[in-house]
């Protein structure tokens, strides 16, 4: 049976996934799941234990509020959420999350987070692996240079300086990494609807994607 309180938003890195899912979270009053957060932390963690034993049990230590509309991360008292954005970790968690140990790692943590106030789950393999049985399932997409000119723009912010010449080659070996990786390769679900964000603006994807899921919840 689908579940109605859940709706999966996976695609490539930078295709508009982590911003929809905040608003999305916000307009529905749900909880927020942040994967590549998820794995950024598990990263944080194993580049400490260079084991998946120990990265486990530090990440179990960590502090992770999945609050609606936003999610971050606490290390005893401190909020690393934004060390974690750092493109370094991303590229480590790229690797390690193509890993079965990892992903078999995260995948209960992940499953816990959903209730009855409802869940906005971003990532990968959520409609696949994660939540099979979520009522509403969004892919993501959008062209190569303009994620990778909101990627570049995401890290100016941050104050990390890039090329945008590497940074376009970056997301096309990621992009080939993410879909020829054995275990939960990026593929649309079978139910899922395919959402092209390249010519849209970030409140006409929201508007889009909130139509799509008043209709698969009428439907069942």
């Amino acid at each position: 049976m689908k579940n109605k309180k859940i709706i999966t938003i996976d695609g490539p890195s930078a295709s508009g996934k982590g911003l929809l899912a905040k608003e999305l979270a916000k307009q529905l009053n749900f909880i927020l799941l942040d994967s590549g957060l998820l794995y950024r932390a598990y990263s944080y963690c194993f580049e400490k234990a260079h084991n998946h034993s120990e990265a486990m049990e530090l990440f179990s230590q960590l502090k992770i509020d999945g609050v609606t509309g936003a999610m971050a991360v606490y290390e005893k008292e401190n909020n690393i959420t934004q060390l974690l954005r750092h493109e370094n970790i991303a590229k480590a968690a790229s690797k390690l999350s193509s890993l079965k140990e990892t992903r078999n790692n995260l995948i209960s943590f992940q499953r816990s987070l959903a209730s009855s106030h409802g869940l906005i789950a971003d990532g990968r393999d959520m409609g696949t692996v994660v939540f099979p049985d979520a009522a509403t399932k969004i892919f993501l997409i959008a062209d190569v240079e303009v994620r990778a000119q909101r990627r570049f723009l995401e890290l100016q912010n941050n104050d990390q300086g890039v090329n945008m010449r590497d940074l376009i080659e970056d997301i096309r070996l990621r992009d080939e990494a993410d879909r020829a990786r054995e275990i939960s390769p990026l593929v649309p679900a079978l139910d899922s609807i395919e959402v092209n964000s390249s010519l849209l603006t970030p409140h006409e994807v929201l508007n889009k994607v909130l139509e799509i899921y008043k209709e698969r919840i009428k439907e069942i």
